[in-house]
């Protein structure tokens, strides 16, 4: 029989032993904290923090009930990931090294600009992008730039979309990609739209565009990926308008970006009829370009839906499919927690947007994440002077000042 004195020593023992193991145990770092200027773009204005509007809550399983603890987010996850799957096809695999070939090089400020040729699309399909490395060694961070048309991004094209170069001048590795069926107009012309893009010319329709792209920003971020003077882990991703969706989808889909600005793209489904109530912000993800076409189908390259409103027809494709079953993109945004992201709003998402952006919020919180949504508010679509200086302080926070 143990008597009380060496249980009380056994029991002092056993304290010592706890107290130690609590003093060395791996702390998990402390969240960072936004600096003092982007701060406010992460809180929600007073009208719409008890406002989560009529969205499904992205914690709501299928089966109706509901995600309660860290643990179970991982199988909701991939039950989103899956009805959006279902809606939009099935990604072919990922390109293990996609092919790059450099057609020139200029300097420019002390910057590289190479204009290369990527075989990023389905089945390897090139593409044209701008990549631009800043003087120095590296490693750095990277930011993948998508629009209809790589040369803006580099500073080539439409003015203020010129976030490639903006963030090389930063000291970013950039890379400015557009879509495959964008022609490349020498001597800073810009065709800005081109036709959609459908995968390989002629071929049934195996993906819905927009994530056809979002497969394309994939491999793309594997060329950045994989080259020694970029930081792999520290890869973000930013578009305007339709590259705004382009980057919305890619950074939901795909989890190796690090975090997202989206330039004023309609981060949800709105059937409102933009030309009446907001002349200058349709959220056209109906359209053939994007969620619009139907699996299956030799698409029509020359079909081009209302811009303001619904086609005569109505809904058609993945759209269709996915709002008639009460989906939403508030379930994309999800699929970025942890990782940050920034709305970099204009006309098509006002400050009415954040209810839809609460859920995001609720889904970090259950993860133990704060600061990882802001939304940035401008007047008109087209980015400023302001909204680009914020979306390049938020890459410098994530990415490069950590």
């Amino acid at each position: 029989m143990i008597g009380p004195a060496r249980m009380a020593d056994l029991l002092r023992g056993v304290l010592l032993i706890f107290l130690w193991g609590c003093a060395t145990m791996e702390r998990r770092p402390p969240e960072p904290a936004p600096p003092a200027d982007l701060a406010p773009f992460f809180q929600i204005p007073q009208e719409y923090r008890e406002d989560a509007g009529t969205y499904r809550s992205p914690l709501v399983f299928e089966d109706g009930t509901r995600v309660t603890r860290p643990s179970e987010w991982p199988r909701r996850r991939a039950e989103i990931l899956s009805a959006w799957e279902r809606a939009m096809g099935t990604w072919p695999p990922l390109i293990a090294s996609p092919k790059v070939e450099i057609e020139e090089t200029t300097t420019r400020e002390g910057i590289r600009l190479e204009r290369v040729r990527l075989g990023v699309g389905l089945g390897g399909q090139p593409t044209l992008g701008f990549l631009a490395t800043p003087p120095g060694r590296g490693p750095f961070p990277a930011v993948l730039v998508v629009f209809y048309e790589a040369q803006s991004g580099a500073g080539l094209g439409t003015e203020r979309l010129d976030f490639g170069w903006q963030l090389a001048r930063r000291g970013f590795v950039t890379l400015s990609v557009g879509k495959p069926s964008s022609p490349f107009l020498p001597g800073g012309a810009v065709k800005a739209r081109g036709d959609a893009y459908f995968g390989p010319p002629g071929e049934p329709l195996r993906l819905e565009p927009i994530s056809a792209l979002a497969y394309l920003a994939a491999n793309a971020h594997t060329v950045l990926a994989g080259r020694p003077d970029v930081r792999a882990d520290r890869i973000g991703i930013i578009g305007h308008s339709f590259g705004g969706k382009w980057a919305l989808f890619a950074s939901a889909l795909y989890e190796k970006f690090a975090c997202a600005v989206w330039s004023d793209p309609g981060i949800v489904f709105d059937e409102r009829n933009r030309s009446k109530e907001n002349p200058h912000g349709a959220v056209n993800y109906w359209d053939p370009s994007y969620l619009g076409s139907v699996l299956g189908e030799v698409p029509d390259p020359s079909r081009r839906d209302p811009y303001f409103s619904l086609p005569p027809e109505g809904r058609r494709g993945a759209y269709k499919a996915l709002v008639e079953a009460g989906h939403d993109l508030v379930e994309l945004h999800a699929l970025l927690a942890p990782r940050p992201f920034l709305v970099s709003g204009g006309s098509a998402d006002l400050e009415e947007r954040w209810p839809a952006l609460r859920h995001a919020i609720e889904v970090n919180r259950l993860l133990g994440a704060e600061h990882r949504v802001a939304m940035t508010n401008r007047e008109g679509h087209r980015p400023t002077e302001l909204s680009n200086e914020q979306a390049c302080r938020f890459f410098e926070w994530w990415l490069r000042d950590r």
